[in-house]
């Protein structure tokens, strides 16, 4: 049996492997520095350089996450990963591609529609707000008509402004694709990667952190791909009960603008029931509409479904917390504030959990007590 290291030996041993500052010679110091501020520089470059694509590479690291089972599936009837990883991004890419096809094609015809016939659009609106209490004798037909003008103009310049921006949007689906394909092939060695790295002094808390990462990423994604379904499936049976035109298009385009709080689905349910009420004449069915899509959409699922759905699903943070991590979240970081926003929190919380528990100071009660029992050896 081997004999047990003597604690002056021992300490000497720690002192060589994790000298203090004190302990340090001046070029190791000097060394330190010009690492850090290289170090510092490069990740700040590195940074700006990503800044247009961090969301395209933060999204294909979740799809990856999420569509692996299929990958893995896949792999095992067809032994190949080129293959298997082409054919699960493909299940991904042809729906969200054909889905975008059709909706361009319809918002193209709809502003070519409104371009050519802006003067009886205009006339319409001017009969129906004449129809409102003391709108009787107001005159509004100037205004309105420039309004006309102006939406007719500005769906042209979006149809414009989405040409222009094809090379930015090529440029983030290329970064999506080929972070999504790699982390989706290479899971297992970008983890044992990290893990690697990782120092064992910080082993509670790496483990920590990993748990509550991955907790709420999950609640936070399943909940606002879920009530974001639910609220574009209720736009679209009251598009249909309605039978208001592009219906398919304005579920869609709810289920993209209703990630965000502010801007919800209420972008469409309220211009949908102005159109009711002005060119169906249909103010029931206006009223209908905002109705549903308030309470409902908005108040029901927006503000108390999605939070308690990804609470519950992330087992890391409760209701209210989750409400203020994906609130707040969006209205700091835009978009991708769905996904920081219950990070941080859930960061934060891993943190307090690892520094106050009992297993933190573990470490310190053993050197003191060891050091206890040199001392009254001696």
């Amino acid at each position: 049996m081997a004999e047990p290291i003597p604690v002056s030996e021992r300490r000497r041993l720690e002192r060589r492997t994790n000298p203090t500052l004190a302990e340090l010679t001046l070029p190791e110091i000097r060394r330190m520095m010009v690492t850090t501020v290289l170090f510092v520089i490069i990740l700040v470059l590195f940074l700006w350089m990503v800044r247009t694509v961090i969301i395209a590479t933060i999204l294909g690291i979740i799809v990856a996450m999420y569509v692996r089972p299929i990958y893995l599936w896949l792999y095992r009837h067809i032994p190949n990963r080129v293959v298997s990883g082409t054919l699960t991004l493909l299940l991904i890419i042809g729906p969200v591609i054909a889905l975008t096809l059709y909706s361009y094609e319809e918002i193209a015809d709809v502003a070519t529609y409104v371009s050519a016939h802006r003067e009886e659009i205009a006339s319409k609106i001017d009969v129906s707000l004449r129809r409102l209490p003391f709108m009787q004798s107001a005159s509004i037909g100037a205004a309105v008509r420039n309004y006309v003008v102006a939406a007719s103009n500005y769906g042209t310049n979006l149809l414009s402004g989405i040409r222009s921006a094809i090379t930015s949007l090529a440029v983030a689906a290329t970064i999506f694709l080929f972070t999504a394909y790699y982390v989706m092939t290479d899971a297992e060695r970008i983890m044992d990667y990290i893990r690697e790295r990782i120092p064992p002094r910080y082993g509670d808390l790496s483990t920590a952190l990993e748990t509550n990462v991955r907790g709420v990423l999950y609640g936070a994604i399943y909940s606002t791909f879920l009530t974001q379904t639910i609220k574009s499936v209720i736009i679209f049976g009251m598009n249909l009960a309605f039978h208001v035109p592009l219906a398919g298009v304005l579920a869609i385009l709810s289920f993209i603008i209703g990630f965000f709080p502010i801007v919800g689905s209420w972008s469409v349910y309220v211009p949908v029931a102005g159109w009711l009420a002005v060119f169906q004449n249909a103010p029931g069915q206006a009223l209908a509409m905002v109705l549903i899509g308030f309470t409902v959409n908005t108040l029901y699922i927006s503000t108390f479904l999605r939070p308690k759905i990804a609470a519950e699903r992330s087992k890391v943070l409760n209701f209210y917390w989750m409400l203020v991590a994906l609130i707040t979240g969006v209205y700091t970081f835009g978009l991708v504030g769905i996904l920081l926003g219950p990070m941080l929190i859930g960061l934060l919380k891993a943190i307090l959990d690892t520094i106050t528990s009992q297993t933190a100071w573990q470490w310190g009660e053993n050197v003191s007590d060891a050091g206890r029992g040199n001392a009254s050896d001696v």
